[in-house]
């Protein structure tokens, strides 16, 4: 192997091809058949669950688990797939530890929730495993709808509105579709080409045409969309990256960490792919995490996520965090960057610490310095290429409840709208929800 960990700059191949494949292994291996019943045997069935309040798509999840410990993982899919046609995905990456598991009964008794993620999982890979789509399109209405963004939104959108008899375009600016779910997510969490595998089942019900390298404002337009159409909906997600607004942000090797995670998701060899020795990666949420954890995992030696409140402020979650670290990330609160620096062997980010005074968050007066060959920004993305023709609220397209927008004919949802968490499945009920008023909008 020509580097290691200990190899000094950027460089590829810090691990074999094994110890890759070892370290980007299936973060949850899925549940066995009997695993499956044993798991599901737990649930208590709630009447009123509080699992299913706490899920954004309202799951029936009792139910889908009965489903399972009856033998019939086929209908339990089917259950999860009327709320959430994306429940494939969702099962892999949702925080099931802050929404439905943490609310379960067995967690607030026993501080061991039942394994509704992996049950979610066992059922839904059962039903697309035999190719079986569980739905069929109602009869043609003879109307279209142009939807912009091939992400979880635009995705449960389309379906929505194909199985409703609608006739489907997507505009999708890159040349593949699944959006985050494709380019955005941890590699160890979606394996073996899912997301792509997912997109291509969802099609299958019919009704649905994607039109890829179709850039909103470049190719398309809003008025062409609502020529051509008779609803439109935005889905495109965001696509800017937050400044670090410090001194040397431009320099060489800092960089966004979604367009790292990106190249990570669609390198066909890992070991080709040029990770730093030591690595600083600066934020807080899931994106942070994420490219922390990938980092380490490619080999890094040394990788240092710095977060600039304490710990109970992150939107990552605890489990979130506590992975990161288990894999050998170090994470360091209450840091603020001041500026990077251009040093003989690579870069050197200068941070304050900070603290939180009557809800402010104030410097101390205190600094030190990380030595990094990669830095990464991870601290929000931001809405880019909005038509001047919608209202925006907080940087986002401004939606009412059924996310209809302030032009007639168009609605949006996803993290392109106002009202959501950036969460997949809040993303894909948002999608979901406004297929639903379209359809009864278009058929009066």
């Amino acid at each position: 192997m020509a580097n290691s960990a200990s190899t000094s700059g950027i460089v590829p191949g810090r691990k074999d091809t094994q110890a890759l494949a070892d370290s980007f292994k299936d973060l949850h291996a899925p549940l066995s058949d009997h695993e499956a019943l044993v798991a599901s045997d737990r649930c208590y069935f709630c009447h009123d669950a509080p699992c299913v309040t706490a899920c954004p798509t309202s799951i029936d999840i009792p139910l889908f688990i009965r489903q399972i410990g009856t033998g019939t993982p086929e209908a339990s899919a089917k259950t999860i797939f009327e709320q959430n046609i994306l429940g494939g995905m969702c099962a892999r990456v949702c925080p099931t530890e802050t929404l439905c598991e943490q609310v379960c009964v067995r967690e607030v008794a026993e501080g061991k929730p039942v394994e509704i993620g992996r049950l979610q999982r066992y059922a839904t890979d059962t039903l697309m495993a035999a190719g079986v789509h569980p739905f069929e399109r109602a009869a043609r209405t003879g109307k279209t709808v142009g939807i912009v963004g091939a992400g979880p939104a635009g995705l449960a959108c389309a379906h929505k509105l194909a199985v409703l008899g609608h006739v489907v375009t997507i505009y999708e600016a890159r040349k593949k579709g699944g959006g985050l779910n494709e380019f955005g997510i941890a590699a160890y969490k979606s394996v073996n080409d899912f997301a792509q595998k997912e997109l291509d089942w969802l099609l299958s019900i019919g009704g649905i045409t994607i039109e890829y390298g179709k850039a909103l404002g470049e190719d398309i337009s809003l008025a062409a969309l609502k020529a051509d159409h008779d609803a439109v909906f935005f889905g495109m997600g965001l696509s800017g990256v937050n400044a670090l607004r410090c001194e040397g942000e431009a320099l060489e090797n800092v960089i966004d960490a979604v367009d790292f995670i990106s190249d990570l998701r669609q390198a066909a060899d890992l070991s080709q792919l040029a990770v730093g020795r030591h690595v600083v990666v600066i934020g807080g949420g899931m994106t942070a995490v994420d490219v922390a954890v990938q980092s380490k995992l490619l080999g890094a030696q040394d990788v240092a996520l710095v977060y600039r409140r304490d710990k109970d402020s992150m939107s990552a979650s605890v489990y979130e965090q506590e992975l990161a670290t288990s894999k050998g990330v170090r994470i360091i609160y209450n840091a603020q960057p001041l500026r990077v620096l251009r040093e003989a062997a690579g870069l050197s980010v200068e941070f304050a610490y900070t603290e939180t005074k009557d809800g402010s968050l104030t410097q101390t007066g205190e600094t030190f310095c990380l030595p990094a060959d990669q830095v990464f920004k991870a601290i929000g993305q931001s809405l880019t290429g909005a038509p001047e023709a919608l209202a925006l609220e907080g940087g986002k397209i401004q939606v009412d409840a059924n996310g209809r927008t302030s032009e007639r004919k168009v609605w949006a949802g996803g993290d392109c709208a106002t009202g959501g968490d950036d969460l997949t499945v809040t993303a894909v009920a948002e999608g979901r929800d406004a297929a639903l008023d379209i359809h009864t909008t278009l058929l009066g």
